[in-house]
C-alpha cells in the first residue's frame, strides 16, 4: 500500500515494549498512527465497532469529493489504543482524479453555507428530535435494537455530513492562505493564525450563556453564598435545592444543560457521562468563572480586535496592488470568514451532539437489558461491540455476553499499562510529507523529533504566539479544572469543547497531541495566550508544579 515508489523513511512492525500482531502483509505497508487527539485512551469496543469517525464515513468523503490523496481511512487496535491509516491512491489514479477534485472543490467552498443553513442543519435536527424523543420506557428490547439501528444510520449521516462540510471549509481556508501567500511571501502564520477566529458560533454561545449564569450568582448575595459555603462542587446543586431563589437556578443549570450539555469530557468515545445526564462539571465550571471572575465580553472584544487588527494589516499591505488583485483578496478572505464558524459548529453539532445521543440510546438499549436480567451494569454494554450486543440480545441463554464484558474491561486494564507508540507499520515521504490531513496529529514534526531520539527536549508547533514562564499544571480531565490556579500552564494530552471553560484561567497551554488547526491551538488564539501543540511528550517529561517557559512562535518549550 506504500504510494507507488514513494520512498520509505521508517518501519516499526513491533517489539517487547509494543509487541504488534499484523493481519496481512499490506497493513504493514500503511503508516498508522495513534489517534491521541480523539482516543488518548484504550478504546471501548462499541466505539470501535461503530467506526467512530474512521472507516466507511472517511471512505465515502474520498469517494464523494474524488480527493486525490487517498481512497480508505481505516482503523486497528493495537494493543487496545485506536490506530488509524490513509490508504493511498495509486500514482496515476491519483493524477486523474485530482483534475475532477480541482474542478468541483470550490463550487462546494462557495456554495456549502447556503446548504448547510437551508438543507443540511434541518435534517440534523430532525435527526436529533428523533432521538431525544423516543418512548425508550414503553419499547421492547427489540424495539429498542431497532432505534439503536436507527441511531448508528444517523450516525454514520451525520458524519457524511461532517465531512462534505470538512473538506468545503478545508478549500476555503487553502485558498484564502494561498492568495494572501502569493501577494505577501513572507507572511507570518502567527497573524494568519489570528484571522482563523470565529465571529459567531455555538462554542461563543455556550460561553456566553455559561458567563451569564456566573453573572447570575455574582449579583445575587445569597446564590454567591451558597456557591462559597459548599464544601465541594457535589455539595452546591443540594444546598442550592434548599431555597426557592436556589431551585430556581438549578432549573436554568439544567436548561443550559439541554442546549449545551451534550457533550462529554471526551467527545470521541461513548464510556463518559454527559453533561446532560450530570450537571456536576456545570456547577464547578460556573464556580471556576466566579474565582476568576471571568469576562465573556473582554476575552470576545480582544478576540475579535486581533483578527481586525490582522486584517488590516494584510490589507495595507496589499494596498499597492492592482484592483483586481484586492478584489480576490476581499473575496477569498470573505469566504474564508464566513466558513470559519463551520470548524466549532461542526463539533458542536456532530463530534459532539451526535457521538453524545449515540451514548443516550446505548444507555436505553442497556437499562432494558438490566431489567430483563442480561446486564449487571447498564454501563457494560460499551463494553460490547455491536455484532457482540446483537448476538447476545437474539440469544442470551447460550451467547457468552458476560464474559466477553469481563474479557473487555480486563484488557483495557492491561492496555492502561502500556505506553503507545506514536506509529507502526511503514513511514513513506508521502504519507510524511505529501498527505495533508495528518498534520491535524502533528506531523511531520512529530515524526522527526522522534527520530532524533532525544525523548526528553519538549519541542512541538506553535500553535498560538506569545511567550510567557509560570508554574505548570498537568490536567488529565476536567474533573482536575478545580485544581487549576489562576496563570498556570496546563499541560494535557488534548482538549475538546468541554475544556473551553479552563482557559480563562491558564497563561498558556501545552498539549501531547494535536496540529496548528486543532482545538487546543484554536482555542488558545481565541484567548490570546500562548501555545504548543503536538508536543508527544509533555504530559511525560512535565511535573505538576515545574517553572517552564512555553514559546508560542518557536513551539519550544523549556524546563526552567
Amino acid at each position: 500500500m506504500v504510494h507507488d515508489d514513494s520512498k520509505v523513511l521508517a518501519e516499526f512492525f513491533g517489539d517487547e515494549s509494543f509487541p504488534v500482531t499484523w493481519e496481512n502483509e499490506d497493513d504493514k505497508k500503511l503508516f498508522w498512527f495513534w489517534d491521541d487527539n480523539h482516543v488518548p485512551f484504550p478504546v471501548s469496543p462499541m466505539y470501535f465497532s461503530l467506526d467512530g469517525w474512521w472507516g466507511p464515513t472517511c471512505e465515502y468523503l474520498f469517494k464523494r469529493f474524488d480527493i486525490d490523496t487517498g481512497v480508505r481511512w481505516e482503523g486497528k487496535r493495537f494493543n487496545g489504543y485506536l490506530y488509524t491509516a490513509i490508504e493511498p491512491r495509486k500514482k496515476q489514479d491519483a493524477a486523474e482524479a485530482a483534475k475532477y477534485y480541482y474542478w468541483v472543490i470550490g463550487t462546494y467552498a462557495n456554495n456549502f453555507m447556503g446548504w448547510w443553513e437551508n438543507r443540511y442543519l434541518p435534517e440534523v435536527f430532525r435527526n436529533f428530535e428523533y432521538i431525544d424523543t423516543f418512548d425508550a420506557k414503553n419499547a421492547s428490547l427489540q424495539e429498542l435494537m431497532i432505534y439503536l439501528e436507527e441511531a448508528i444510520d444517523i450516525q454514520e449521516r451525520h458524519f457524511r455530513l461532517h465531512w462534505i462540510l470538512n473538506w468545503a471549509q478545508f478549500a476555503a481556508s487553502v485558498g484564502f492562505v494561498s492568495t494572501v501567500k502569493e501577494f505577501i511571501p513572507d507572511v507570518d502564520d502567527g497573524l494568519l493564525g489570528k484571522v482563523n477566529v470565529s465571529r459567531k458560533d455555538r462554542n461563543w454561545d455556550s460561553l456566553k450563556a455559561l458567563w451569564q449564569l456566573k453573572e447570575k450568582v455574582k449579583k445575587d448575595p445569597d446564590l454567591s453564598k451558597i456557591f462559597k459555603e459548599a464544601k465541594n462542587v457535589a455539595d452546591t446543586e443540594a444546598l442550592l435545592k434548599k431555597t426557592a431563589k436556589g431551585e430556581a437556578f438549578v432549573k436554568d443549570v439544567l436548561a443550559y444543560a439541554k442546549e449545551f450539555g451534550y457533550k462529554a469530557i471526551y467527545t470521541h468515545e461513548y464510556t463518559f457521562p454527559l453533561y446532560i445526564e450530570d450537571q456536576t462539571p456545570i456547577y464547578d465550571q460556573i464556580k471556576t468563572y466566579l474565582d476568576s471572575d471571568f469576562d465573556y465580553n473582554a476575552v470576545y472584544d480582544r478576540s475579535i480586535k486581533e483578527q481586525d487588527d490582522a486584517i488590516a494589516w494584510l490589507r495595507d499591505k496589499i494596498s499597492g496592488r492592482s484592483e483586481e488583485d484586492k478584489k480576490r483578496f476581499e473575496e477569498a478572505l470573505d469566504l474564508h470568514l464566513k466558513m470559519f464558524p463551520l470548524t466549532p459548529d461542526h463539533h458542536f453539532y456532530f463530534d459532539q451532539g451526535t457521538f453524545a445521543r449515540m451514548r443516550l440510546v446505548l444507555l436505553r438499549v442497556a437499562d432494558k437489558m438490566v431489567a430483563e436480567g442480561l446486564l449487571d451494569d447498564r454501563e457494560d454494554i460499551m463494553m460490547l461491540e455491536y455484532e457482540q450486543l446483537r448476538r447476545y440480545v437474539g440469544d442470551p441463554e447460550n451467547y457468552p455476553g458476560r464474559k466477553l464484558i469481563a474479557d473487555a474491561k480486563a484488557s483495557i486494564e492491561e492496555a492502561k499499562k502500556i505506553k503507545p507508540r506514536d506509529w507502526v507499520g511503514t513511514v513513506t515521504q508521502w504519507n510524511m510529507y505529501e498527505e495533508p490531513y495528518h498534520s491535524l496529529w502533528g506531523y511531520p514534526e512529530k515524526f522527526e523529533r522522534g527520530q532524533k531520539g532525544d525523548s526528553r527536549k519538549i519541542e512541538g508547533i506553535g500553535a498560538s504566539p506569545g511567550v510567557v514562564e509560570g508554574s505548570a499544571r498537568i490536567v488529565k480531565s476536567p474533573a482536575e479544572f478545580d485544581s487549576v490556579e489562576q496563570g498556570e500552564i496546563m499541560v494535557c494530552i488534548m482538549t475538546n469543547p468541554a475544556w473551553v471553560v479552563v482557559f480563562s484561567k491558564i497563561a498558556a497551554v501545552v498539549t501531547d497531541s494535536g496540529g496548528t488547526l486543532s482545538h487546543s491551538a484554536v482555542v488558545a488564539r481565541e484567548f490570546m495566550i500562548p501555545g504548543v501543540v503536538g508536543t508527544g511528550n509533555a504530559t511525560r517529561e512535565i511535573r505538576t508544579g515545574d517553572r517552564i517557559r512555553v514559546d508560542g512562535n518557536t513551539g519550544e518549550v523549556t524546563i526552567l
